[in-house]
């Protein structure tokens, strides 16, 4: 073989390579222990030895397993675990005791505020999903695949696709692909907080068509979208008529998302390429990037991404007090963090990834550290460094199990600025009339830029 054919025979072996899934399914030996010895998700079924954290025995999968007898979809859910005392409190004086079970941040905010403290509860197992995510997750754990780079997934649809990972960016893909209902409505408030404790509120109106968890959803059949998402800014006025349509890619090594803004002073539409990684979430006065929107959203492909492996740490779980319709906004926003007293935390098993910005490519952020609930694949804590190493932001992601769905999601996103004292709250909804709609009817003809334009009336 002469030399030129040598070398294009070598460069056809790369290119195949490089476009070819990376090995990432699970023998069936292993997905056998979904529903077994793990639960159909993939976490560990037992208890931990030291009793503090009890087995899973299906969460709230209900209303009446969570002991209320009826519930609207749109309703605000009661706490069903009103009840519960907490077992101990960790603030400045006493968080050395604690420090294997808390995150950087966490430890962070401790030193930072003497206002912030930790009110930890009996960790309560709740999350639960429907049971045919149950069984997708079975049915694609022996076949789900990363695509090229990490930068996607294929051969998978409607379940998680890598419940028992092997990678951090395989996490990185549980949390994006986790159930979170069908189709889901909000009313939501989002305060950027200034150092004073002063905000104004933005009010949003959005919706999300999960493409990929709908009933006998396959990655081949989804025209390479996972979710239809519809954001429109309704206050305040100065802000309002704004409007965002995404359609969140599922392989971005082939596109990435697709985004469209409705100006309502042109009255048109326009493609919105920068609706991604550290550009600014839409009016969050800076103090969130796009991709935490969801508390981590879009492609992982500028980071390198590590498996720490699981820690038992402390994290906001159960959060029903934030989510009460009898609360007012100005009672759970306060100065430098939100109301301490109405925050739960519980000690729980966690995924630990670790994700660090490649040579070569930009972020506001050098290295972001993942905490990610073992039940859910909900992420519940992220630590955020600047190009300096030093701890820049801290994210936590206040979790409720929606038990008339059933799903865990956030009640409530946080994101807190370690060097201004600033924070933004983003789901607030207690003086909204309704919750969360989980029931509402869509398709993806609903999200289609041409629907967008129809939308946009001022």
């Amino acid at each position: 073989m002469t030399q030129k054919a040598l070398l294009l025979a070598c460069g056809a072996v790369l290119a195949a390579l490089a476009t070819a899934p990376a090995s990432s399914a699970i023998p069936a030996a292993d997905a056998a222990k979904l529903g077994g010895e793990l639960t159909p998700l993939g976490a560990e079924k037992g208890a931990n030895a030291a009793g503090t954290i009890p087995a899973w025995e299906g969460g709230l999968d209900s209303a009446a397993k969570a002991g209320v007898a009826e519930l609207r979809q749109a309703a605000h859910h009661p706490d069903p675990y009103a009840g519960d005392k907490p077992l101990y409190t960790v603030t400045r004086a006493n968080m050395a005791q604690y420090a294997n079970v808390l995150t950087e941040g966490h430890k962070k905010l401790l030193q930072a505020y003497p206002t912030f403290k930790m009110n930890v509860y009996p960790t309560r197992r709740s999350a639960a999903v429907p049971q045919r995510i149950y069984d997708a997750t079975r049915r694609i754990a022996t076949t789900a695949q990363l695509a090229p780079g990490g930068n996607g997934v294929v051969n998978a649809g409607e379940g998680i696709p890598f419940p028992i990972p092997k990678e951090g960016v395989e996490v990185f893909w549980n949390h994006v692909l986790r159930y979170r209902g069908d189709s889901i409505a909000r009313v939501i408030g989002q305060a950027p907080v200034t150092a004073s404790g002063a905000y104004t509120m933005v009010k949003f109106k959005d919706e999300t068509f999960v493409a990929y968890s709908a009933p006998g959803a396959k990655s081949e059949n989804l025209d390479n979208v996972i979710a239809y998402f519809f954001q429109e800014t309704i206050a305040p006025a100065r802000l309002a008529g704004e409007i965002l349509l995404v359609h969140e890619t599922l392989d971005q090594s082939k596109e990435n998302r697709r985004a469209w803004i409705y100006n309502p002073g042109q009255r048109r539409v326009r493609r919105a390429p920068d609706v991604a990684f550290d550009n600014p979430g839409t009016n969050s006065d800076n103090l969130r990037t796009a991709d935490q929107f969801d508390i981590y959203n879009g492609s992982p492909q500028r980071y390198a991404w590590k498996l720490v492996g699981k820690k038992e740490m402390l994290v906001p779980y159960n959060s029903y007090k934030l989510h009460q319709p009898t609360l007012k906004y100005n009672q759970v926003l306060q100065k430098n963090h939100v109301n301490p007293d109405l925050t739960r935390y519980e000690l729980h098993r966690v995924w630990v990834v670790d994700s660090v910005l490649k040579p070569g490519t930009s972020h506001l952020y050098k290295r972001r550290t993942l905490y990610v609930d073992e039940d859910s694949w909900q992420i519940l804590v992220v630590d955020c460094y600047d190009s300096r190493d030093q701890l820049y932001r801290v994210q936590e992601g206040h979790v409720i199990q929606f038990y008339s769905v059933p799903t865990l999601w956030t009640a409530l996103e946080v994101v807190m600025d370690m060097s201004n004292g600033r924070y933004l709250a983003l789901g607030l909804d207690n003086e909204e009339p309704r919750s969360r709609d989980f029931g509402i009817k869509r398709s993806p003809a609903d999200y289609q830029p041409n629907a967008l334009q129809r939308r946009g009336v001022r």
